[in-house]
């Protein structure tokens, strides 16, 4: 499974569309971590993010803020989102998720 997680600094972003950076990870079901790299998205466009991390093999993003409209593209797409995500390493949110304890909030950014 490949996991996208946005980035700022090395840590979860708050807003999906204007990270930094997307840690892009492979993980087994049983939470192996088996790749961790980093990829600067293309210039911020409304619904192109969806469509390149799609590309890119990604199967789930987890997020911490994310508007309805990129939810609905990555719906399109066959990626599953999990919007809301607290913490801060990409590595310990997928990890959290894939075991079943990754806290979540808010799922969405007024926009």
């Amino acid at each position: 499974m490949k996991f996208a997680v946005p980035t700022y600094q090395g840590k979860l972003c708050a807003h999906f569309g204007h990270c930094e950076a997307f840690a892009l990870i492979d993980a087994e079901e049983n939470g192996t971590i088996m790749n961790e790299t980093y990829v600067n998205p293309p210039p911020h466009e409304p619904g192109l993010l969806p469509a390149w991390l799609s590309q890119k093999g990604v199967n789930c993003v987890i997020a911490g803020g994310m508007g309805s409209r990129a939810q609905q593209l990555f719906a399109e797409k066959g990626v599953k989102v999990i919007a809301g995500a607290e913490g801060e390493y990409p590595r310990e949110v997928v990890g959290q998720y894939l075991k079943g304890i990754l806290q979540t909030g808010a799922k969405t950014c007024d926009h």
